[in-house]
């Protein structure tokens, strides 16, 4: 499973189970701490998930800022409701590929509000995906 997180949402993505491809699966719209770890803590369950792979957000000179900070923070109050693995991906730029593959879509600005964080993480996860099959040939 992956995490976009965001202010105002959180995106979710699923791998198929043979981790060939990554799924837009939905968002959760943030409240507080204790609202959202719940949320997530359903979807971790539901899905069995062992890994979790949270983006990242880099700035565009891939340096760690005060947005990466707060993600470190939050990453580690994951740590309190999830026991697997946590693994964090450089996510720069994926909420803008994803709007931009929707704009081409010709999806409406009101249903890319509600998809965008979702393709945003299955971008992630695919990411993810993506650099764990290129280690495993070496």
């Amino acid at each position: 499973m992956a995490l976009d997180v965001g202010s105002k949402r959180i995106g979710i993505a699923v791998a198929d189970p043979s981790g060939t491809f990554a799924l837009p699966l939905g968002t959760i719209t943030r409240s507080n701490r204790r609202g959202d770890l719940s949320a997530l803590g359903s979807y971790f369950e539901s899905y069995g998930v062992d890994e979790l792979v949270v983006g990242d957000p880099l700035t565009l000179r891939g340096e760690r800022g005060i947005a990466a900070q707060a993600m470190d923070e939050f990453v580690e109050t994951l740590r309190d409701i999830f026991a697997g693995t946590i693994h964090r991906v450089d996510e720069r730029m994926t909420t803008a590929q994803a709007t931009k593959s929707l704009i081409a879509a010709d999806v409406s600005r009101r249903k890319r509000r509600n998809v965008v964080d979702a393709m945003a993480a299955a971008l992630i996860l695919e990411s993810f995906l993506a650099r764990r099959r290129n280690t495993a040939q070496r």
